[in-house]
């Protein structure tokens, strides 16, 4: 039987107590992604010395996941999105991690997915390649249209109706009434354009991360920022990056295997020997911590003082309890989204849970085949799927037994002398669920038979390997990256951001990223009470929330993940400023 054990300042530990006494603050920051690794990293460089970051899984990097094969092979992040002032590019290029990558893996301009030189080869499902003037007409025309999608949050259009506040429903309209307007076209030519339509948005759908485009903000679209300069691909994998932002954090700082059942916080006014949480059972507390569990090894581990009060309590799922000044909150959306009611006591905001059900979050899996010889020529870089029959559906939404047609693709990853002849196919959505449900024979059977059906070529063998992502069923991710759903804005970001408690100056400001002065914080719920820091009143910040979807302008990237993690510490540091400034 377990019972539930805490984690406090040791009587063992003079050093520990000493630092209370000080006011050295305890943050512990739930996630070693790239939010919460740099979050950490940004505290200790600044003078923290109570840092704890809690990892539930058995490995550090959140949602960026190389896997070294014969290559290294991405099924998290993939491309670093823009140059100029971009921190991941400056980590990246500053320790030579970029030395490698060729022409092919870097780009300037839009990012679809991949790009690389070559064609990319238009195919449908009765064995025909569209011709490559017809493909060159109609991406010009939904090039077009999509930058219109961009001007009615950048010029303040008003949405219509019609277009339903709907990135694809106003897309997919714009567009086909283009084609069907069009004098010159023939009626076969309109009816494959208007099938491209379908697989332009299946694109859309996965690098958006949303179960279908038309659930995509229209009047938010255009907030989302492109960083400017080229993207590129690490060709050892972005893991490297993750790695070196983790050499700044001390080995002992990170736990591994530490999942958290509840954050307790607003615990001011109660006594930390029972921060409401009920025992779990009799007998001494279980010390099998698992893979990198360090719950026996902690050196703070043990009962806190009970002459002290914490203002946050962390409770882990083995049981143990960890007494803070300040939470990072580093979970994505989908887990949010999945476990607020249990996650927070007491629960969150009405404002903050509204956020969080108005953003949307889903699932992009990519699955890698690997061949022993290509069947496809040099000169294409990748095989698109365009299905004859939805030329005229308004719906990117399939019934489980025909999930494989949300597969927009399969892009030719290149240099083949570091990749071997590598496929990588893209699909999203409730699809992709499906998808990640099957074996993996199951899945290689089924690519290789829509790979033999739009090809024409009843001769392609089995691939050798396949090897793919399941990030929505993923119990610490539940998705790939947020989107701004149709119903929700930027302020969602912002509210979703907020730290807790409320300050009336963060109520006003519906949760402004300005620094907040700690001589003018009041506290929502006791205005009359001061939230010094420095004072045993209730303390502000206790918990912080920071990840790719705290990003108002840079939602569903990398370096958006990184800057919000920079960004939650950067509050602690000013609000603790003085304390640091006077030293010991």
């Amino acid at each position: 039987m377990q019972s539930c054990e805490s984690s406090g300042d040791s009587a063992d530990d003079p050093l520990s107590r000493g630092l209370r006494r000080r006011g050295q603050p305890r943050v512990v920051v739930i996630g070693a992604g790239l939010a919460g690794l740099a979050a950490a990293r940004a505290l200790l460089e600044q003078g923290f010395t109570d840092v704890t970051v809690l990892e539930a899984s058995s490995h550090i990097g959140g949602r960026v996941q190389s896997v070294r094969l014969d290559a290294t092979f991405e099924l998290g992040a993939t491309w670093i999105h823009g140059s100029h002032g971009n921190p991941i590019y400056q980590l990246a290029e500053a320790n030579g991690l970029l030395e490698e990558t060729t022409d092919g893996e870097r780009s300037v301009g839009r990012i679809s997915l991949y790009s690389k030189n070559g064609v990319a080869c238009y195919l449908t499902n009765r064995g025909r390649r569209i011709p490559k003037d017809v493909v060159e007409e109609f991406s010009d025309l939904y090039n077009e249209v999509y930058n219109l999608t961009q001007e009615f949050f950048r010029h303040g259009k008003p949405v219509n109706a019609e277009s339903q506040n709907s990135v694809g429903v106003f897309t997919r309209e714009k567009v086909r009434n283009r084609i069907k307007d069009d004098p010159d076209d023939t009626e076969a030519t309109k009816r494959l354009k208007l099938a491209m339509i379908q697989q332009y948005l299946k694109v859309e759908s996965c690098e958006s991360s949303s179960h279908s485009i038309d659930e995509v903000s229209l009047s938010a679209f255009g907030e989302w920022t492109e960083i400017p300069g080229a993207h590129h691909i690490i060709p050892s994998g972005f893991m490297r990056v993750v790695e070196l932002l983790a050499e700044g954090i001390p080995p002992h700082v990170i736990q591994l295997g530490k999942p958290v059942r509840c954050i307790h916080w607003d615990q001011a006014s109660a006594r930390p020997r029972g921060p409401e949480i009920e025992p779990r059972g009799e007998g001494d507390h279980n010390d099998d911590t698992g893979e990198g569990g360090q719950s026996g090894e902690n050196p703070q581990q043990g009962r806190w003082d009970e002459d002290e009060q914490w203002p946050v309590v962390v409770e882990c799922e083995d049981c143990e309890v960890i007494p803070a000044d300040h939470v990072i909150v580093t979970v994505s959306l989908g887990v949010l989204k999945r476990q607020y009611t249990s996650f927070f006591r007491p629960c969150l905001p009405t404002e903050k849970v509204a956020a969080i059900h108005r953003l949307g979050i889903g699932t992009t899996d990519k699955i890698f085949l690997e061949f022993e010889e290509p069947f496809w020529g040099p000169e294409c870089n990748s095989l698109q799927f365009v299905w004859e029959d939805e030329a005229e559906s308004c719906t990117l939404t399939y019934p489980p037994e025909l999930w494989y047609r949300k597969i927009c693709g399969f892009d030719v990853l290149y240099p083949p002398e570091r990749y071997g002849h590598v496929l990588s196919g893209w699909i999203c959505g409730e699809e992709a669920l499906v998808m990640e449900r099957c074996d993996d024979e199951a899945v290689a059977e089924i690519c290789t038979e829509m790979l033999r059906q739009f090809t024409g070529n009843p001769n392609i063998p089995k691939p050798r390997r396949i090897l793919r992502s399941a990030w929505g069923s993923n119990p610490y991710f539940r998705g790939s990256y947020s989107y701004t759903q149709v119903g929700s804005s930027g302020a969602d970001v912002e509210k979703l951001a907020k730290p807790l408690p409320y300050t009336e100056s963060s109520k006003t400001a519906h949760g402004s990223s300005t620094k907040q002065q700690p001589g003018h914080l009041l506290s929502s719920k006791c205005p009359e009470q001061s939230l010094d820091p420095s004072r045993g009143s209730i303390k502000p910040m206790q918990v912080l929330f920071s990840g790719e979807a705290t990003h108002r302008k840079y939602y569903s990237t990398t370096h958006g993940a990184l800057l919000s993690g920079q960004r939650e510490a950067a509050r602690l540091i000013e609000m603790y400023r003085d304390l640091f400034q006077q030293g010991p």
